[in-house]
């Protein structure tokens, strides 16, 4: 996911952040395909298996809902609630993030959004230097509905796209059945339409679940699903932060945005209620 172009460009050195950063169309492709899985002499270090019906565990997850008044990044038209089962819950193993056309006029933080919806990050609570991630989800869909699985640094003091941006996954509505992944930085990002990214096509992204995976040491990203790689971004080992800020803890989000890059063709309103279910998010990393 991204922040909109207009105010990056006139906010750019005091954003400390963005929301997920859209993989355009345009992006410095980064394709690739090879097997995907937890390397040798990793373990487990952090998991959620989504087993206690109710709110999310507030140990592990924390609501975003930092831009609600002002609006939030991207020209997405969604409100992020907090303790609100509608939007956010768990049932039946699963995380359910409900993305909803309804007006929340009652809350302080209200800013005229004619939608609701969910967003978990694990900022303060979890973050991680290098790993392997896997994230089960079956995605939200209808067109203006755009879901999202991404990784932002927790020392956001750089500021964005300086201070890097991973997506494990994103997708936008309209395209169904075409997953994205893309890396964000100083020298490759959406304003300067030098992104790094590639997607696969995942006919049933919608209908059924699937294993979202990163696999980040310290010379390579690989992203990929079921176990398959599709994107890499190669570390150039310069000592550029411009170019590799992978070198610092990042944390996870997770969310279902409405507009903003999947409403570019518009907003169906008889996609809503629409949810992206996550199984269990797995973390590992080296002994």
């Amino acid at each position: 996911m991204r922040i909109g172009r207009g105010l990056f460009a006139a906010l750019a050195a005091l954003l400390p952040l963005p929301a997920a950063a859209q993989t355009a169309a345009s992006s410095t492709t980064s394709k690739t395909d090879a097997p995907l899985g937890v390397p040798a002499g990793y373990a487990q270090v952090w998991a959620d298996e989504f087993d206690r019906p109710g709110a999310p565990d507030p140990k592990k997850w924390a609501y975003d809902t930092s831009r609600n008044k002002e609006g939030w990044y991207n020209e997405e038209l969604q409100y992020y609630a907090a303790d609100r089962p509608e939007n956010v819950r768990v049932e039946n193993g699963h995380l359910i993030l409900e993305a909803r056309k309804e007006r929340l006029a009652d809350k302080p933080d209200f800013g005229g959004q004619e939608f609701a919806s969910g967003k978990l990050v694990t900022k303060g609570l979890g973050d991680w230097k290098y790993g392997y991630i896997e994230v089960r989800a079956k995605l939200a869909c209808g067109r203006g509905i755009w879901p999202a699985i991404w990784m932002l640094a927790s020392d956001g003091k750089a500021g964005w796209p300086a201070m890097g941006e991973i997506d494990i996954m994103e997708h936008v509505g309209w395209d169904p059945g075409r997953v994205h992944a893309t890396v964000h930085t100083k020298a490759y990002n959406h304003v300067a339409k030098t992104q790094k990214g590639a997607d696969a096509t995942v006919p049933d992204a919608c209908t059924a679940f699937h294993n979202y995976q990163l696999d980040w040491n310290e010379d390579r990203i690989l992203i990929g699903i079921d176990g398959h790689a599709h994107m890499r971004f190669d570390n150039d080992h310069k000592g550029d932060p411009a170019t590799w800020p992978f070198a610092s803890p990042q944390y996870l989000i997770l969310n279902v945005a409405v507009g903003g890059w999947g409403g570019q063709k518009g907003i169906d309103d008889a996609a809503f209620p629409s949810k992206m279910e996550v199984d269990y998010v797995r973390v590992w990393q080296k002994r």
